[in-house]
């Protein structure tokens, strides 16, 4: 009898995105954030079939939408047997209880989506645990609804006492399991910090952009570290720091995760240990990926990030990347464009932007002896302060 060949192929999620247009966010930005959103999907491996939005003053108490919206999707939802729903914003606790009840479909947020994807990305026993963290203070408001995901918890820890209801003790497991990491990620800081120590007094670069920017691309072109790097979003999730030399002065460079708008809360408070090699380190590399449309919406989102984590007076280098993919359509018969060729870009931000700047092509290696250059004469300025008697140059 011939062998038969069984296929492993597993289909991927059919999901809709649901977003809705405000007057804090109009609907070109919205248009932009379910692009985003998209993105995300496929990153997690689902497939977008359609796009909903709605015109609101402000999100419906109950659905988050109208019930007029809410009728369409359903339809929709039915006739095309749509596997679950992704509405851009954070749900609250009853909105997607009564999603889920009044759907009868797995209901996800941005929220629960970027947390799905830093949970499949996480490779280190200490981004494990911090996504972990921030998937539990993600849960514990949301208890009531969601027993599936206790099982893998309860494994056995604690036992239900007198009297008490099953969503406490649920409550106090998750607890318990918040503090445990919480402490277990302190021990890895205070190892950290000692290997921080450890290294000296040798200038410390560390590079931060939106994610999917090209900073592990860049971080293995400089460095020859041999990071994991594709075109998909949160590609990597843990530090690298190599040592890196430039004309015989050699300085330290950090690669660590990429932000995004609308980053869980949860994820900033979890990632903080990571996030700290940026906050100490004493060079910022700005990574911007030119090529995307909302390149300046990023960098605002980097910035206000860095802001938060008390890392927003630290000198930056700008560094435009992914020059090789800008696309510029010039049409003399279009009096109303607005995107400048990349020329007039260059010339735009060398002169507006206090901080230095360059244009690069990681994927392609141009202009990085420029970027090397800048690095060099930024490095040697702090290596010289720091150790007056050793500035040979190389």
């Amino acid at each position: 009898m011939p062998h038969q060949y069984v296929s492993s192929y597993t289909p991927p999620e059919r999901v809709v995105l649901v977003g809705i247009i405000t007057q804090n966010q109009p609907e070109e930005k919205l248009k932009e954030y379910l692009d985003e959103l998209t993105f995300l999907a496929d990153t997690a491996g689902m497939q977008v079939m359609h796009r909903f939005t709605q015109k609101l003053e402000r999100p419906d108490n109950r659905f988050f939408i109208g019930s007029g919206k809410l009728a369409q999707i359903a339809a929709y939802v039915k006739e095309k047997e749509i596997q679950g729903i992704i509405f851009d914003d954070e749900l609250s606790p009853s909105q997607q209880r009564n999603l889920e009840k009044e759907l009868n479909i797995t209901i996800h947020d941005r929220t629960t989506l970027i947390l799905k994807i830093f949970a499949s990305r996480a490779r280190s026993a200490t981004a494990k645990k911090q996504v972990e963290l921030a998937q539990l203070q993600y849960l514990m408001p949301r208890l009531a609804r969601m027993w599936s995901h206790l099982d893998r918890i309860k494994g056995g820890i604690g036992m239900k006492g007198a009297g008490e209801k099953e969503i406490e003790t649920d409550r106090r497991i998750i607890r318990d399991k918040i503090a445990l990491l919480k402490e277990q990620l302190r021990q890895i800081d205070r190892q950290k910090l000692t290997q921080r120590g450890n290294r000296g007094e040798m200038v410390r670069v560390s590079m931060a952009g939106y994610t999917n920017a090209g900073k592990s691309t860049l971080m293995n072109l400089l460095s020859k570290a041999g990071v994991f790097a594709e075109n998909k979003l949160f590609a990597t999730l843990d530090t690298t720091v190599r040592k890196v030399v430039i004309r015989e002065l050699p300085f330290l460079l950090s690669d660590t995760v990429g932000f995004i708008r609308k980053l869980p809360t949860q994820l900033v408070e979890s990632f903080k240990s990571t996030l700290d090699e940026i906050c100490e380190a004493d060079i910022i590399l700005h990574v911007v990926d030119v090529s995307n449309e909302s390149f300046e919406d990023h960098m605002n989102t980097v910035k206000q990030t860095l802001q938060e984590i008390g890392a927003g007076n630290k000198p930056a280098i700008l560094v435009f990347n992914k020059v090789d993919a800008y696309t510029y359509h010039e049409d003399v018969h279009d009096l109303t464009r607005t995107q400048p060729s990349l020329e007039e870009l260059q010339n735009t931000w060398l002169g507006k932007s206090n901080a230095p700047c360059v244009f690069i092509s990681a994927e392609k290696k141009y202009h990085i002896e420029a970027l090397k250059d800048i690095l060099y004469q930024h490095v040697y300025a702090i290596h010289s302060k720091r150790y007056p008697h050793n500035t040979g140059r190389g």
